[in-house]
């Protein structure tokens, strides 16, 4: 049974940091490029950074420079450091998991507020 299951989200101040984890379990985690997507209410769902098999990695504009994607195979776990967040990074952040196929986890809530 394939599982995505993210953690760490919550509720920061502008400035502050988060970071996200998203283990995976019941595909070949090595062989699937990684991505988490966000979406703000009453907003479509974005991609905001990715990690292919080989290590490279991709960000939406409005993070680079402050988000960090990461991956660990031994783990089968991805990370995102979210750092200098801003009240529009609030958001649910979804883990994406594709290959031939698509997985996505449930999402985890990240809110900045003061």
């Amino acid at each position: 049974q394939v599982q995505l299951v993210e953690s760490g989200g919550g509720l920061v101040q502008p400035g502050g940091s988060l970071r996200l984890s998203c283990a995976a379990s019941g595909f070949t985690f090595r062989r699937y490029a990684m991505n988490w997507y966000r979406q703000a209410p009453g907003k479509e769902r974005e991609l905001v950074a990715s990690i292919f098999s080989v290590g490279s990695t991709n960000y939406a504009d409005s993070v680079k420079g402050r988000f960090t994607i990461s991956r660990d195979n031994a783990q089968n776990t991805v990370y995102l450091q979210m750092n200098s967040l801003k009240p529009e990074d609030t958001a649910v952040y979804y883990c994406n998991a594709r290959s031939i196929v698509t997985y996505w986890g449930q999402g985890t809530q990240v809110t900045v507020s003061s």
